[in-house]
This record gives C-alpha cells, sequence and structure tokens, in this order.
C-alpha cells in the first residue's frame, strides 16, 4: 500500500484537542534534561505487544473518567482500583488516559497504576511532539498511543523513531485505508482502528471489520471503540482483532472485574495474511 501524498491537519474536536496537545508539549519541554534521564534510568516493562498475542482476544482495559463524546462517565473513579480489578478480570493490558481537560486523566494516575499492577501500561494521550515519548518513558509506561490522523507522515516517523530509541512500544491508531498505508510505511508493529470519527465524534462499526483483514498477521491489530459486550468482541475476533480495546463499558461498569472478564475469554482467530 502507499500513503498517501496530501495530509491536512486535522479540524474539529481532533483539531482543538491536538492544539491544546502541542502547548501542553511546549510546556513540558523545560522539564526535558530531567525527563531524559529519569527515562534513562526506567528498566524493562512489560511488553505491551507480546501480551496481545495470547489465544484469546486481549482486553486492554481503560481508566478513563469522562470523554468528549459521552461526558462524564465515572468522575469519583480510583485510578488504582479500577486497573487492579482490570488485572483481576484477566485484562491483557491497561490503558490509562493522560489527558486532562477533555478526558479527566493525569500522569499521576499513570504513575499509580503502574506500582499498582503487573501488566503493561498504554499511556493514552494526544502526542504530537518526541518530548511527550520522554515522559511516558519516564514514567514508565509499556508504550504510548501515536494517532495517525493527529500527525503528518514526517512527524509520525519522527514520533516513531523517538519511540524506539527510547525503547518505549507504540500503538498507530488509525480510521482509514490512506492512515493504514502510513502507519504501515512507518513501520508499526502495533496498530489500532478506531470505529470513531475523532473529529465529529461519530462511530461507524464497520471499520474495524473492513480494514483489519488488510493486516498481516506480523502485525498485533486492536480495534477500538463502540466494543460494549461479548458479542462485539466475538464479532471482531472472527475479522480478525488480536485485541481490543474498552473504556467506556468497563469505566462505568458497577463491577470492572467482571465487566473484563466477560470480555476477556473469547478465542483468537488467525488472520488470513
Amino acid at each position: 500500500m502507499q500513503a498517501s501524498p496530501v495530509w491536512i491537519p486535522p479540524s474539529g474536536t481532533l483539531g482543538s484537542i491536538v492544539a491544546e496537545a502541542r502547548d501542553r508539549a511546549s510546556a513540558l519541554r523545560a522539564r526535558q534534561p530531567e525527563l531524559s534521564r529519569t527515562a534513562a534510568s526506567i528498566g524493562p516493562t512489560p511488553s505491551f505487544a507480546q501480551a496481545l498475542r495470547a489465544l484469546t482476544v486481549g482486553v486492554i482495559a481503560e481508566v478513563k473518567r469522562r470523554s468528549p463524546s459521552k461526558g462524564w462517565i465515572n468522575p469519583g473513579m480510583s485510578a488504582v482500583e479500577q486497573a487492579r480489578a482490570y488485572e483481576g478480570g484477566g485484562a491483557a493490558a491497561i490503558s490509562v488516559l493522560t489527558e486532562p481537560d477533555h478526558f479527566g486523566g493525569s500522569i499521576d494516575d499513570l504513575i499509580a497504576v503502574r506500582d499498582a499492577v503487573k501488566l503493561p501500561i498504554l499511556k493514552k494521550d494526544f502526542h504530537v511532539d518526541p518530548i511527550q515519548l520522554i515522559e511516558a518513558k519516564a514514567v514508565g509506561a509499556s508504550a504510548a498511543l501515536l494517532i495517525a490522523r493527529a500527525l503528518s507522515p514526517t512527524l509520525l516517523t519522527e514520533m516513531m523513531d523517538a519511540a524506539n530509541q527510547l525503547r518505549l512500544e507504540v500503538l498507530v491508531e488509525v480510521r482509514d485505508e490512506d492512515e493504514l498505508s502510513r502507519a504501515l510505511d512507518a513501520g508499526a508493529i502495533v496498530i489500532g482502528i478506531n470505529n470513531r470519527n475523532l473529529e465529529t465524534l461519530v462511530i461507524d462499526a464497520t471499520t474495524s471489520e473492513r480494514l483489519l483483514g488488510l493486516l498481516p498477521r506480523s502485525i498485533a491489530a486492536i480495534a477500538e471503540s463502540g466494543v460494549t459486550s461479548r458479542a462485539d468482541v466475538e464479532r471482531l475476533a472472527g475479522a480478525g482483532a488480536d485485541a481490543v480495546l474498552v473504556g467506556s463499558a468497563v469505566s462505568a461498569s458497577p463491577d470492572p472485574e467482571s465487566a473484563v472478564r466477560e470480555l476477556s475469554t473469547v478465542t483468537r482467530v488467525a488472520r488470513e495474511r
């Protein structure tokens, strides 16, 4: 597949959040020497990619207090208690939202979860500058999210190179064929297919099923957004998903451990390619 020759900066909700992320990254650069020293001292962390290669579809359970599409989901959530419940329910990895303004997250949440569970942790944020990846490594994340729609082709490659130098894994998120081409061309080995258009916030449940079949088996493929039931996981497993990322459904559940357990025993089906 060939990368699209034209990239238009994101608009709508995503465009606003990306602009805010750039401002936070600029402020973070004052701490770069300190963060770089800390990042260099971090030992091995559990592998995010390897955790998604089990016999069952991996559940990446998300610590998510709110979202732009739903508003507040669980404002009083304890990140530590939630993550421990997810681990008890059989989650393959924990996603921790660290974006403060639209998702109610924080770096402190990730640090607390890191110290409370033994699972790989994905730093879920709008990463638009390599300094944010240095921070992700410094706080002990196993992986960080890179949203293809939020990054020009050049910046996506730059961010992936920076992550490789840090020995930080990345999840590259895409929503269409052009973005999938860019992710593969940039060397992504873990790709998330988001059913939600982050500019309009509209979900198209067919997106994952359409794109999963285009991914080679060597790629760990994750279906994102709109996963609420075991039936959803079974459907996505049949389409070739190695894992699902589940946020609102498990964050809002009164029994998050049972909610994750219900989703985490679906047999994984190898893709044909």
